[in-house]
């Protein structure tokens, strides 16, 4: 299977800048606005540059607030302000933009990207169209939290450039901007004060604190498989026998939480530091510093002279560097999983590591291409059923599965709309995770919730290396060591 090239993962990082919703906002303002006054560039740019001066502020704010779930309702609040107070519309303007956003998403993204990245077909706009209105996650694609912020940003902007290019703003016109940032900075810090309160609640101390390490391994190997963008609910609704029996065999926890903000990167590096975006520094898809600023497992193997490969996508490069083995991302969805299975094969064969970690796309590819609430994601999840067994059954053949053992899971599940995470909507919050080895009980269900950043610390304890530095989780098999009943 083809590696991902050297141009495929500065291509990955460059579209995260119109995937991510935080810098689409205003690179689209600004090219919407360029585009707008493109015919009168010429005797207006000094006036276009400078009064992109007074749009800072809101920039700024929307860059840093994030308005996840039903907070961007409120983001026509201070669109209703702005039109009350300046007495000023830019009709011309703001269709241009929604003219502009849609063809973004709908086209040039639902249609033409996917067809070219994965195949879909060039009609994938016609469901499209209904993802994005429905979509809520951290994305560029989630209209109702983009379009009333272009709306407001490209009026302010419009409104100060109408004045500087006939003569200036007054005082009063500045004093009223202002006071309206003010009033729309206020507005928002109380929004997110008192009303974004559903990110889940990170364990306050270090896992070294609650377990002790193991002396010694007590397993030979642990292989991880994650299912990226499996949804719980649409898991245990699909037809899959083979999964279905390895929870039977092993231990299920069933409120698995994994972390927020639920975007891949983010979450696979979580499980594989065992702490929280505070503290390994990875934010997002779009990583700004390469490398998580935390040890991860693959630092703690190394230390008891083991070896751990991640099998992924390109973005996992920017966490983990050199112990991931990339996968294209540039291929057919329905051959995508089948690619990286024979490629986790060759990988166990040649390089025999004692963890191995493995990521299968197609299930979410699926979601954010077609929608999770269609029969296109049940059927892609029944298809990788039959992959995992595949890949299992290869393992047991070749002895691999001695003394092994194998944790399967998503990494977040996936919203409405264009299969979205990152914000933790109904249906990414929760996600499947079970395991089954040697030393894991059998035909178990474990009701308490626990979350993914407990990855790290287990498969620490069951392969006999310390815990990552600055790891939170707890140690899924094992008592802690405060617990007066062990």
């Amino acid at each position: 299977m083809k590696q991902a090239s050297s141009f495929e993962k500065v291509a990955a990082r460059g579209w995260n800048l119109l995937n991510e919703g935080k810098p689409f906002t205003p690179i689209f303002v600004i090219g919407t606005m360029l585009l707008y006054h493109l015919n009168d560039l010429y005797t207006s740019a000094g006036a276009l540059a400078i009064s992109v001066i007074y749009v800072l502020p809101l920039l700024a704010l929307f860059y840093y607030f994030d308005f996840p779930l039903l907070l961007r309702s409120y983001l026509w609040i201070p669109v209703v302000g702005f039109l009350m107070i300046f007495q000023s519309s830019y009709l011309s303007l703001w269709l241009l933009a929604l003219g502009l956003y849609f063809f973004f998403t709908v086209f040039f993204w639902g249609t033409f990207y996917y067809h070219m990245r994965i195949g879909t077909t060039w009609w994938n706009f016609t469901r499209f169209w209904k993802l994005v209105l429905k979509n809520s996650d951290s994305t560029s694609g989630n209209a109702q939290e983009q379009i009333p912020k272009f709306v407001l940003l490209l009026g302010v902007w419009e409104y100060a450039f109408q004045h500087l290019d006939t003569g200036g703003l007054s005082i009063t016109n500045l004093y009223q901007l202002i006071l309206f940032y003010a009033g729309v900075a206020v507005f928002t810090w109380i929004l997110h004060h008192f009303l974004f309160d559903w990110k889940p609640k990170p364990y306050e101390s270090y896992t070294k604190e609650n377990y002790s390490e193991a002396e010694e391994a007590t397993n030979e190997r642990v292989i991880v498989i994650v299912i990226d963008g499996m949804r719980k609910d649409r898991f245990e609704a699909a037809h899959t026998p083979f999964l279905d029996s390895l929870k039977q065999q092993g231990t299920e926890y069933t409120q698995m939480e994994t972390v927020y903000p639920a975007r891949t990167v983010v979450c696979f590096t979580s499980m594989f530091t065992g702490t929280y975006p505070f503290e390994h520094k990875i934010q997002s898809n779009m990583v700004w510093k390469l490398g998580a600023q935390t040890e991860s497992i693959f630092d703690s193997l190394r230390k008891v002279d083991k070896k751990g490969r991640l099998l992924g996508i390109a973005h996992l490069v920017d966490t983990f560097g050199d112990d991931v083995d990339t996968v294209t991302a540039v291929m057919h969805n329905d051959v995508a999983d089948q690619n990286i299975v024979q490629k986790g094969k060759e990988i166990m064969e040649t390089e025999n590591p004692e963890l191995f970690i493995m990521q299968l796309i197609s299930t979410d590819q699926t979601g954010h291409s077609r929608g999770v609430l269609y029969d296109d994601y049940i059927e892609k999840i029944e298809e990788t059923d039959t992959l995992v067994k595949d890949y299992v059954d290869w393992l047991t053949e070749k002895g691999f599965m001695e003394n092994t053992t194998l944790m399967v899971c998503a990494d977040h599940g996936q919203a409405d709309g264009i299969g979205g995470h990152g914000h933790l909507d109904e249906g990414e919050r929760f996600v499947p995770f079970f395991m089954t080895g040697p030393t894991i009980e059998k035909g178990k269900r474990v009701e308490k919730k626990h979350s993914l950043v407990s990855m790290a610390p287990t498969i620490a304890h069951l392969l006999g290396a310390p815990f990552p530095d600055h790891s939170r989780g707890e140690v899924l098999t094992k008592r802690e060591k405060e617990d007066p009943s062990s």
